[in-house]
C-alpha cells in the first residue's frame, strides 16, 4: 500500500501500533464492538493498514482507526517487512488527519528496544502518542504495579495506560483519550 493509496482523509484517526502478538486486533474489537479486526495465533498476519470507519448514530464518520502492522516479528519475510517504511513512515509523519498514536506494549514483557524507538521517532514528528500495556488480566495486582512501573522507566514515560481487552480493564479511559484526541483541531 502506497501513501496515494490511503483512503482520502477527512475526518479525525488514531492509528494503533506495537510489536506483532501484542493484541491490537483484541483491543480493536473491544473498542468497535465488534469483529472488526482479524484476531490470529500467528504473529505478523497485519501486512498493510487497515482501515476501520466509526460512525455516529446518524451513520456519518465519527473516527478512523488505523491498524498497522505488527513488527519485531522474525518470521515476516524481509521482502514483505523491507516495503514497510514505505508507506508506515509517510502515513504517521504526515498525514494530517492523524490525531493520537497508541503505542501497545505488552504489560508482561519488559521494555524493548524496538518499541522505545517507535516512541522516539513518534516524539521526534511531534506525534500526540498514548502508550497502552495490554493483557494486564494476565498480572496479579502487585505484578501489574510493578511491570508498569518498569515499563514506565523503561521507556521513558510519565503514563502508561493499562488495558485488559478481555475485562474491559481500562477501556473506559482509553476511549477518554481518543475522544479527546478525536475533538482536536488540525
Amino acid at each position: 500500500m502506497a501513501a496515494e493509496q490511503f483512503p482520502a482523509p477527512g475526518v479525525p484517526e488514531i492509528a494503533f501500533l506495537g510489536r506483532s502478538n501484542v493484541g491490537k486486533s483484541s483491543l480493536l474489537n473491544t473498542l468497535t464492538g465488534e469483529k472488526a479486526a482479524k484476531v490470529s495465533s500467528t504473529p505478523g498476519r497485519t501486512r498493510a493498514i487497515n482501515f476501520f470507519a466509526l460512525l455516529d448514530t446518524s451513520q456519518r464518520k465519527k473516527l478512523v482507526f488505523a491498524d498497522l502492522p505488527g513488527y519485531g516479528y522474525a518470521k515476516i519475510s524481509k521482502s514483505i517487512s523491507s516495503g514497510w517504511p514505505a508507506f508506515i513512515e509517510p502515513y504517521l509523519a504526515i498525514r494530517s488527519t492523524l490525531k493520537l498514536c497508541i503505542c501497545l506494549v505488552d504489560s508482561n514483557v519488559p521494555a524493548q528496544e524496538s518499541d522505545r524507538q517507535l516512541i522516539d521517532w513518534l516524539r521526534a514528528e511531534d506525534r500526540n502518542l498514548a502508550v497502552v500495556a495490554t493483557k494486564v488480566d494476565r498480572l496479579s495486582g502487585n505484578e501489574r504495579t510493578r511491570n508498569l512501573l518498569a515499563l514506565k522507566k523503561g521507556l521513558e514515560l510519565d503514563e502508561v495506560l493499562p488495558i485488559s481487552a478481555k475485562t474491559g480493564y481500562g477501556i473506559k479511559e482509553l476511549w477518554a483519550r481518543i475522544e479527546s484526541a478525536g475533538e482536536q483541531q488540525s
